[in-house]
């Protein structure tokens, strides 16, 4: 518990270093990035749409490093990590357990040091700026070579498959090879853009000029053996249990797709699982007919046939109606990348960070209900200026303490303000007390 404490100690420290001295266009282990984040930047580097006037990129380095953590050069995190190297050294070599065995660790880096930003691949981008030019420049327009990377997975763009493999290549070796990693040589590869890649459990691919991102066939078909794994496992369960081991699953799955073209998987997926769930049903009583089986375990309503839902007990004792989450009912919803020079331990960068936060909490009803109790507590007043905050002149959400310097998300480092008074708070650098009255 203490070495816990300790890493964490180190990581809050480290944390404002890497996030200012990162690559841009790095997504993994990063505080306000994601997966979607790098999807959507993959997006906007081979769609065609408001790019006719420039040459696109057609090729694609599809790259993994080979067990990343497992080869990385203990020398190199000891000469370039900024801490007490007594500490770090004891860290990297204090071994790791697994499965109750200790192992000793004379390259592979302790599991819980995994969450310090990937610092072995960060300069990858500023090499091939190097190599190859930077974003807008007429250099870079030559050769098309863009990084999106999430922790050791990436892909670089290319303008032809010849400039990928005979300079970006060993450019990209030569940059591993000083921090003791390799390419994959299995998972690595050239491709098309129009033959498509797999990336983050997308499948990224270009049709007739329009570039289309679905969930992989791959990654769909582990969450139906997943499901059908569960429901395998519950063949005398309850219905109401199984749901509630479903739902979690489905919800977590269609959450992760709902920014991408989806719509056509979430309903063959909803097909799926409801054949395995109707076997599931038929196994349970062999002798019934499907008139019984089918009013016992669905019901319909005004808009659907064929739900599969019951009641359950709350803990007053109360009748709860559950019912399967459909993949169908997620909406899709393009999503809003965050700029990739957005630096949150940067002063410029404060106001941004808090209203790009905010936009991202319209549609999370728990954010609305914190809305709500601040509005309450400030009496409908901006804490600024004293006077009503309404609908037509809107709102921010702004951090009393800015979280650079330690201010947290709780409701007493949190009031409400208007966006003019916002701008002011930020550029004059005001102090700000809630309205009690």
């Amino acid at each position: 518990m203490k070495d816990r404490a300790m890493q964490m100690l180190y990581l809050l420290a480290l944390q404002p270093i890497a996030e200012t001295t990162a690559d841009n266009n790095s997504y993994g282990f990063r505080l306000n990035r994601s997966t979607a984040d790098a999807i959507s930047h993959i997006h906007s580097i081979f769609s065609t749409k408001g790019n006719q006037s420039r040459q696109m990129a057609e090729w694609v380095l599809d790259a993994d490093i080979q067990g990343c953590f497992d080869f990385i050069n203990h020398n190199w995190l000891l000469k370039h990590i900024p801490m007490n190297k007594r500490i770090l050294k004891k860290w990297l070599k204090s071994g790791v357990v697994e499965f109750g065995q200790l192992k000793p660790t004379h390259r592979k880096v302790v599991l819980s040091l995994q969450r310090w930003q990937i610092w072995p691949s960060d300069g990858l981008e500023k090499e091939l700026i190097k190599h190859f030019g930077a974003k807008n420049s007429l250099k870079i327009a030559k050769h098309q070579t863009y990084l999106v990377r999430y922790a050791d997975d990436f892909i670089i763009s290319g303008i032809s498959k010849e400039l990928l493999e005979e300079q970006v290549i060993p450019m990209v070796k030569n940059f591993l090879a000083e921090r003791g990693l390799s390419l994959s040589e299995s998972k690595t590869k050239v491709v098309h853009i129009e033959q498509g890649f797999d990336f983050l459990g997308w499948t990224v691919k270009r049709f007739d000029k329009k570039l289309i991102i679905k969930p992989s066939k791959k990654n769909a078909k582990a969450l139906y053996d997943k499901v059908k794994q569960s429901i395998s496992k519950m063949k005398m369960a309850k219905q109401d249990d199984l749901i509630k081991v479903l739902n979690p699953m489905i919800r977590g799955w269609t959450n992760y797709h709902r920014h991408v073209v989806a719509k056509v998987i979430f309903n063959r997926m909803d097909s799926l699982i409801w054949k395995a769930l109707w076997r599931w049903c038929r196994r349970r009583h062999p002798n019934k007919g499907k008139i019984w089986i089918k009013e016992k375990y669905f019901y319909s309503n005004a808009t659907r046939n064929w739900i599969f839902g019951t009641v359950t007990n709350s803990n007053k004792g109360e009748q709860i109606p559950i019912d399967l989450l459909y993949c169908g009912y997620v909406k899709i919803k393009r999503y809003r990348k965050i700029k990739s020079q957005y630096k949150p331990f940067l002063p410029e960068w404060e106001m941004y960070g808090e209203n790009f936060a905010q936009t991202r909490m319209y549609d999370e009803q728990s954010h609305r209900q914190q809305w709500q109790a601040l509005y309450k507590e400030q009496k409908g007043k901006c804490a600024l200026c004293n006077t009503p905050i309404t609908k037509e002149s809107c709102w921010h959400d702004h951090h009393i303490i800015y979280k650079m310097y330690g201010g947290t998300d709780s409701l007493n480092n949190r009031c409400l303000v208007h966006p003019e008074c916002h701008q002011q708070i930020h550029r004059l650098n005001l102090n700000v007390v809630k309205p009690t009255a």
